[in-house]
């Protein structure tokens, strides 16, 4: 129900993302479909079969059903719940957790300090999450067989947390305490080779330079609100 981040702007339509829509778009995937086809025009001739004894406020705990991972870097729902933020690391130089047990709950780098960082997180008063300090060395990926400073995040109210603004205030975070060490990474990324992984994950260039020029995390926030209300009237049809 919840919708999180700008939408993407066409100009940075990539394989990781096509459609102008928000990172958290608050729909389901019959849904979007419909969505997409009236919004683009694509004129297909779409059915979709509504799924018996489902409510939009269910989450998948509530269901009983087993779950099963979506990706061999989703092995936990836990890590779904944190992915529509987390993802944005993976933009960076700091390990978003591929290669331990955790990936998307655990990030952290070499050159970070894990209680450094649970301070300055505390400044922000995030919903609903608390930050545990760790340290980690993955097995694969990012920083290989190096130990990394870190959090870890545990979700203590799916409905009350927000994945989105979460990850923008950790990535704020360590690139006002380590400006040296942080880093953006370079393409090529997903069949991309000119413009920033990052900004293809966020949709554009303009949350990067919003963190670059060291905005408050309330005012990115708020300057996603008329995007989130164009978006939630486009998407009322469907």
């Amino acid at each position: 129900r919840l919708v999180e981040g700008p939408r993407l702007d066409p100009a940075y339509a990539s394989f990781v993302g096509r459609a102008p829509v928000p990172m958290r778009h608050g729909l389901t995937i019959g849904e979007m479909a419909q969505h997409l086809n009236g919004s683009l025009g694509l004129g297909a001739d779409l059915h979709v079969v509504p799924m018996a004894g489902w409510r939009r406020d269910l989450t998948w705990a509530s269901t009983g059903r087993r779950w099963i991972p979506a990706s061999p870097n989703l092995p936990r729902l836990e890590g779904v719940q944190v992915y529509p933020g987390m993802v944005l690391v993976e933009g960076t130089n700091l390990s978003e957790g591929r290669g331990t047990t955790t990936p998307f709950e655990t990030i952290g780098a070499p050159f970070i300090d894990p209680f450094a960082l649970v301070d300055a997180l505390a400044e922000w008063n995030l919903p609903s999450v608390v930050f545990r300090p760790v340290t980690f060395t993955p097995t694969f990926q990012k920083w290989q067989d190096r130990q990394c400073g870190g959090v870890f995040l545990h979700v203590m109210d799916e409905a009350g947390f927000r994945p989105y603004r979460t990850a923008v205030a950790l990535l704020a975070c360590v690139r006002r305490l380590w400006p040296e060490d942080f880093q953006w990474l370079q393409p090529p990324y997903e069949y991309e080779h000119t413009k920033l992984p990052f900004d293809i994950l966020a949709g554009s260039s303009e949350l990067r330079q919003q963190i670059e020029a060291g905005l408050p995390v309330r005012t990115i926030y708020y300057s996603w609100i008329p995007d989130h209300e164009r978006f939630r009237s486009a998407r009322e049809p469907f």
